[in-house]
């Protein structure tokens, strides 16, 4: 390769660094000692780096090393000569938050949400993305306690630098070694370039069930809570979207800053703050579960019970996929989901061609551990004109990262 076309890649590079805000968390581990490199070559790129440690990892590294190449104080007990130290505003500074070394004690404590030391206290109250390097012994690694942790940190929505296989601290040769730092500098490049490929677009993600007013006490609703458009609309924030949630009614809530939520009950409101939103919108995902049917009479009094039976005439509300594919320009990316509970894929793509949308995505209540209440999912991308994706199962937070993913080349 040229030198000519090398160094807008540098610049590119470093570029992507700058300014960058990254809060470093180290555990106690020999890996440890790996950690100044990684700190020296992010201050050399630009970013601002600040370092806690456990009391355990300062017997690794020294923090007076750490503290001079990041050239910031390096934090290591809750308090210290009187003074505090704040874990809620490292949380809130940072833009991410990187564990390296995180050792298999930390990593069970994480995933636990305990909090014996001010690392731990910094990682529970932290708002910014996580991202953790694991590092052990072979058979800590492997060991199916270890797998059960790392799991549920992924399901939180963290990002896990794999452990990579070579020499250990035991003398074995084999998988726990952490990454090196070259591979966590150029995860957390990466992690900023994707913080900001969709840097000016316009989101709309509807989220949650609708509730159908029968009577001041009583509602036709369903088992929706909103996790799935929720992750979507955090995971859209991620890439610098400014997004506009519609989330009904689900006790859940979206606290990404970038992400502005529109609290709605009925489908009715739903349709409304829709379709008032739409047109200054690049993108929309329609992820809500709206009500097919409303009330046609709304008590205003609580129905009282009766001998007799109970007659309820349900009329069809609005369907806010087909209305915004009726309206949708060829500038703006419409993406509509379809859960079904038979002929999955038949429906799928049958929304897909009759309502004007751009991608469908599908899940079927057939599939374990999919659909309403789950932290997990597991669907199929229809796309338009294109081939279909499936998804195995994984967090819902995952299943929105690969979403956006595909959704992003429509968008180009």
């Amino acid at each position: 390769m040229s030198a000519r076309l090398i160094i807008p890649q540098i610049i590119a590079s470093l570029l992507t660094m700058t300014g960058k805000k990254i809060l470093l968390g180290v555990s106690g581990s020999i890996a440890a000692y790996k950690i100044p490199l990684l700190v020296r070559l992010c201050v050399k790129a630009g970013a601002e780096v600040k370092v806690i440690m456990t009391p355990a990892a300062a017997q690794f590294v020294s923090p007076l090393v750490l503290s001079t190449l990041s050239k910031n104080e390096v934090l290591v007990d809750i308090s210290a000569e009187s003074q505090w130290a704040n874990h809620v505003m490292l949380g809130r500074w940072a833009d991410i938050m990187l564990l390296a070394p995180a050792s298999c004690n930390t990593l069970a404590k994480m995933a636990q949400g305990l909090c014996d030391n001010l690392l731990l206290a910094v990682y529970l109250s932290a708002t910014c993305p996580i991202m953790i390097a694991p590092a052990m012994d072979e058979d800590m690694w492997h060991h199916p306690a270890t797998k059960q942790n790392l799991a549920t940190l992924s399901s939180y929505g963290h990002h896990i630098v794999p452990a990579e296989h070579g020499e250990l601290a035991s003398g074995l040769v084999g998988t726990g070694r952490m990454a090196e730092p070259d591979t966590l500098y150029t995860q957390l490049q990466q992690y900023f370039l994707q913080a900001a490929s969709l840097q000016g677009i316009k989101a709309l993600v509807t989220a949650g069930p609708t509730y159908e007013n029968i009577d001041p006490v009583r509602f036709i609703g369903n088992y929706s809570t909103g996790k799935m458009g929720i992750a979507l609309a955090e995971s859209l924030a991620e890439r610098g979207c400014e997004v506009e949630l519609i989330l009904g009614s689900t006790p859940l809530e979206c606290k990404h800053p970038r992400v502005h939520t529109t609290r709605v009950r009925s489908a009715e409101q739903m349709f409304e703050a829709t379709t008032k939103l739409f047109p200054d919108c690049r993108l929309a995902i329609l992820s809500a579960a709206v009500a097919d049917y409303t009330p046609q009479i709304v008590s205003t009094e609580k129905i009282k019970k009766k001998d007799d039976d109970l007659s309820l005439t349900l009329v069809k509300t609005k369907d806010i996929l087909k209305e915004l594919g009726k309206v949708k320009t060829e500038q703006q990316v419409l993406v509509g989901f379809a859960l079904e509970t038979q002929q999955a894929e038949s429906y799928a793509l049958q929304k897909l061609n009759e309502k004007n949308a751009d991608m469908i995505v599908m899940n079927s209540l057939q599939d374990a551990g999919a659909g309403f209440g789950f932290d997990t999912n597991q669907v199929t991308l229809f796309v338009k004109h294109g081939e279909a994706v499936s998804l195995p199962l994984q967090s819902k937070k995952a299943i929105a990262d690969h979403i956006v993913q595909h959704i992003t080349p429509l968008l180009a």
